[in-house]
């Protein structure tokens, strides 16, 4: 049971569904809303700035801001904080946004999906999404309870996603356990140690018998964990196993 007021950010590109989001849950008393500013109201605050001290602003005004903005910072620091994230498909802009706001802070976000893929769900689960509700089924107590769920470090998921998470997690694991050859198994999400020395002298421009010889491995078990590999995080060739290696800092 949470004894504290939830801290509940909002985030979506469309000003439209982001204010309906808000008034969705701006009137449920266990929760404090703060809006996540949009990019262009940011600009536009700098500017307005830019011009309050052209025409010379006062030290009470200056004063009000900070205590607005320390009074903000204490209550996203004193109560459990959740981010509510609406993003109608999983592309780069919503990828770049999740790892924003979960990295390196203690925040649990709620995705709010209009549709996903089969390799989008695995993505969001790996970033640390704690609540998925579809876009059509986000009715206030639904919002309410996954805001919960997820300030309490719990998982919500539609019954239909569920079903397809698990369906998935099964399929990968047998394909990981039939390509994985010697040097201990994969993980299910991320890279092992031993594929990221596959990849980085692949990105070197090496080809499969020049990684055999220079990691000691046979032709067939290069080729082996990079199938797993593959496989395992849904892509589809050995330039995209790079990028991916790449993108997300591994190599």
């Amino acid at each position: 049971m949470l004894t504290k007021r939830v801290t509940v950010t909002v985030h979506a590109s469309d000003p439209l569904s982001r204010a309906g989001l808000i008034s969705h849950l701006r009137h449920q008393p266990s929760l404090d809303v703060l809006p996540e500013r949009t990019e262009g109201e940011r600009a536009g605050e700098e500017r307005g700035d830019g011009e309050r001290a052209g025409r010379g602003r006062t030290e009470r005004e200056r004063t009000d801001r900070e205590r607005a903005e320390g009074e903000r910072v204490e209550r996203e620091r004193d109560s459990p904080a959740v981010a509510v994230m609406l993003a109608d498909r999983i592309d780069e802009s919503t990828t770049a946004e999740l790892r924003r706001l979960l990295r390196g802070r203690d925040q649990r976000v709620v995705l709010v999906a209009g549709e996903l893929r089969e390799p989008d769900l695995l993505s969001v689960v790996e970033y640390g999404v704690r609540a998925i509700i579809w876009r059509h089924q986000a009715t206030e107590q639904r919002l309410l309870s996954a805001v919960h769920s997820a300030a309490r470090g719990e998982g919500e998921l539609p019954p239909d996603l569920v079903s397809r998470l698990l369906n998935q997690v099964g399929r990968l694991r047998r394909a990981t356990a039939a390509g994985a050859t010697g040097g201990g198994t994969a993980p299910l999400f991320g890279m092992a140690p031993r594929e990221v020395d596959v990849l980085r002298l692949l990105a070197e421009g090496l080809d499969t018998r020049q990684i055999s010889e220079r990691l000691a491995y046979s032709e067939r078990t290069v080729k082996n964990i990079l199938h797993a590999l593959m496989t395992r995080l849904q892509l589809t060739n050995r330039a995209h196993a790079v990028a991916y290696a790449l993108r997300e800092g591994y190599i």
